[in-house]
């Protein structure tokens, strides 16, 4: 029995961890949806609801939660290890750094298992495009920041 608790556990873990490969890398639903597409200036009321969410209290101890669950897995999985993540681990937890330190911000990110991250899209202003690098290299196996093609645009009105 004593055996044989820890191996559901791992199972588990692991299964989890296998389901989370493919998750969604977008701080709104109108950041852009690959690292490929131009970042293009949000409109008001798609920006106010953005940051609507990202400052609500529930969607906060979301992030906080989701961060805390991936560094939990890690521990169990890989050791603690912050060599060769998986990408999809990485990329999420930098997603909800992003989207609880910038809340009004658009933004797409992509990692590998490398710690190579790609952060494409906007933010309402210059101040928190300067943040995103600092709270990207925040998280655990992430070795090197692209934020280059992320894009200043205010919000327009319609």
């Amino acid at each position: 029995m004593k055996t044989i608790m820890p191996l559901i556990l791992s199972s588990l873990l692991l299964v989890g961890a296998a389901a989370c490969q493919k998750a969604d890398n977008e701080t709104s639903s109108d950041a852009p949806s690959s690292v490929k597409e131009s970042p293009k200036a949000p409109d008001a009321k798609s920006a106010d609801a953005t940051k609507n969410d990202a400052t609500d209290q529930t969607r906060k101890n979301q992030v906080n939660a989701d961060i805390k669950a991936r560094e939990d897995r890690n521990n169990a999985v890989n050791g603690g290890s912050a060599e060769k993540r998986p990408g999809g681990d990485l990329s999420s937890e930098v997603r909800s750094k992003l989207e609880a330190n910038i809340p009004a911000s658009q933004l797409d990110v992509h990692g590998d298992k490398d710690g190579k991250m790609i952060v494409t899209g906007t933010v309402p202003n210059a101040s928190d495009k300067t943040k995103i690098d600092g709270l990207v290299k925040q998280i655990k196996g992430v070795k090197t920041v692209d934020s280059s093609k992320v894009a200043v645009a205010a919000p327009t009105k319609k």
